[in-house]
């Protein structure tokens, strides 16, 4: 009977596939970023650390880039630099977290700090629900796996039992985040159309140039994220687990 083929011959069949697509995933977290920084910095008139709606245009641009793209990027390292050894790639995914869970502290006092300069509520919307249970869910992934994984002293099985749970969170912590991002970008519109005077209204249902840029921005969101999630769970490109490596102990 003929031996069937390993999950490394199946990978190296399948590599130019593999690469398009992280490739092209690339591309496209590129694109989000380019996107979201010409609608805050063009059409909401940049950036300014204020009070104002200047202020809050942070908000956006630092989760996108966060819980979005370095996200999607931490989750693909271990699929991405499959050949590298497994204590450096702990620390290149945990070091990526570090920033993004940075980038969400200045995000959140962005918005947080506009509302309360200019007595808006807070946590009234379906985006904001769902973006500060992303958070919370982040951030207790952010603890639960820095205990686990870096504590010598955490036993093996444990460390095992815990693996696809972790993998399992991050996946739906980065699923939410998209989510928080498209409905975010539609309470934006929404609130552009219903302020100002009418000739500097946001004609949203007339399609206008800043409507066409967040629609596309919103698409290359939802695509980013169906192939993060492809890349990830397609067993094919799992990382190949080397015995001495299952155990990762700080020296």
């Amino acid at each position: 009977m003929m031996d069937r083929p390993s999950t490394t011959d199946k990978f190296e069949e399948n590599r130019k596939y593999f690469d398009v697509a992280v490739a092209f995933a690339q591309i496209l977290s590129l694109f989000i970023i380019i996107i979201v920084a010409v609608w805050m910095g063009y059409y909401l008139h940049g950036f300014a650390w204020d009070g104002t709606a200047l202020q809050f245009n942070f908000h956006p641009l630092f989760m996108v880039l966060g819980l979005i793209v370095l996200n999607g990027d931490a989750i693909m390292v271990y699929r991405v630099f499959r050949g590298e050894k497994k204590k450096v790639m702990k620390f290149v995914h945990g070091g990526i977290h570090v920033i993004i869970l940075a980038l969400i502290i200045a995000g959140l006092l962005a918005v947080f700090g506009y509302h309360n300069a200019n007595s808006i509520p807070n946590m009234f919307s379906l985006h904001s629900w769902i973006g500060m249970s992303t958070v919370i869910l982040f951030c207790c992934q952010f603890l639960f796996a820095g205990v686990t994984f870096l504590i010598p002293e955490i036993p093996r099985e444990y460390r095992k039992k815990y693996q696809p749970v972790h993998i399992f969170f991050g996946l739906t912590i980065f699923f939410m985040a998209c989510a928080a991002a498209l409905t975010g970008s539609m309470e934006q519109l929404g609130f552009e159309s219903l302020m100002g005077n009418v000739t500097h209204r946001l004609d949203y249902v007339e399609l206008p140039n800043q409507g066409i840029l967040v629609n596309c921005m919103c698409l290359t969101i939802v695509c980013f994220a169906a192939l993060v999630g492809f890349i990830v769970i397609n067993p094919i490109y799992k990382r190949k687990v080397v015995e001495e490596e299952e155990i990762f102990i700080l020296q």
